[in-house]
């Protein structure tokens, strides 16, 4: 599929989500608040029973040091299949520990399962939810509250936990980091995977803080003024080309501008934050969320919710902005 999004021979697909706006409409749609049980059931991601496997040759059937295959049953014909090659030090993540990171959430907090599913036939998979409450930046600009789960079961990616407000008027999720409450937790498959799970568990207790601190910062840069050249020169510094850059660089660099321009200046999203620091935030991250090029709008938003350069990309502007 060319979403990334597992899609399997009888047309169904290994995804669930709670409404038709939820994570840029990836996806298939269910109704209804589920439980974490639901969850895996609905997107074909429990009963994978994930393993690491040793690894032996097949014409002489040699061991192989070193190197394990990390295999599941499918959730479709019930066989086993690989997903990857991983180091003896990997340790397995099963999907149903990703997803009762967020269960507990429901109960204390009324919060509910947002969308679920499995990338790359198999080998990632995300949990993301919606906490209940909406966060109103200084009166003017709504946002929606999430808290989402990232692993992958082939070392292409660190397992992460993360919360991140979603800007309702044009969908970009948000991204900051703050001295001793980052709004986000990552760590490798390695070691005592459980007790690295108990700390994800004791960060999430750190929510009220962060959106606290992201909101007073978020209302401080939407009372300072910025103006195009200002943003123009973030964006050099966030995209910086290299002294050998050649013209597809600078082509794509001035391409970049012209959108950044475009979202800050025109944009209707933009409407009632226009020429402020917080507006020039927003033109950064509806780029990345909207507007970078990718294969598809698909993969685009498959890149923002699981990969940690985007979310860099985000904090680094959103401080330049605040500082």
């Amino acid at each position: 599929m060319a979403h990334e999004i597992e899609q399997f021979h009888d047309g169904t697909a290994a995804f669930f989500a709670a409404r038709t706006d939820a994570w840029h409409q990836l996806g298939t749609v269910t109704t209804g608040c589920l439980s974490a049980a639901e969850v895996m059931e609905t997107a074909y991601l429990g009963g994978w029973d994930v393993r690491k496997e040793k690894l032996r040759t097949v014409e002489s059937n040699a061991k192989v040091p070193a190197k394990f295959a990390t295999t599941r049953v499918h959730p479709k014909s019930g066989q086993r299949e690989v997903l990857g090659l991983v180091g003896a030090k990997y340790q397995v993540v099963q999907n149903e520990q990703a997803c009762e990171l967020l269960d507990m959430i429901v109960g204390e907090t009324g919060a509910h399962f947002e969308t679920a599913g499995s990338l790359r036939g198999g080998r990632e998979v995300f949990v993301t939810m919606k906490l209940p409450d909406t966060m109103t930046v200084a009166g003017v600009d709504a946002m929606d509250l999430y808290l989402a789960v990232c692993t992958s079961h082939d070392t292409s990616r660190l397992a992460r936990a993360l919360l991140t407000p979603v800007r309702i008027v044009c969908a970009n999720t948000q991204a900051a980091a703050f001295a001793d409450n980052k709004g986000e937790y990552t760590f490798r498959h390695t070691g005592d995977v459980t007790a690295k799970l108990a700390e994800v568990r004791q960060a999430l207790s750190l929510v009220p803080t962060y959106l606290d601190q992201f909101q007073q910062a978020a209302e401080e840069m939407l009372a300072t003024g910025l103006v195009w050249p200002q943003l123009q020169a973030l964006a050099r510094e966030l995209w910086p080309l290299g002294e050998d850059a050649g013209e597809p660089a600078f082509l794509k660099q001035m391409s970049r501008d012209r959108d950044l321009k475009n979202l800050f200046e025109q944009a209707p999203t933009q409407e009632p934050i226009r020429g402020t620091a917080w507006a020039g935030y927003q033109a950064i991250t509806e780029w990345l969320d909207h507007a970078q090029p990718a294969r598809s709008e698909h993969h685009r938003a498959n890149k923002v919710l699981t990969d940690n350069a985007v979310t860099t990309l985000k904090r680094r502007a959103f401080f330049t902005l605040a500082a």
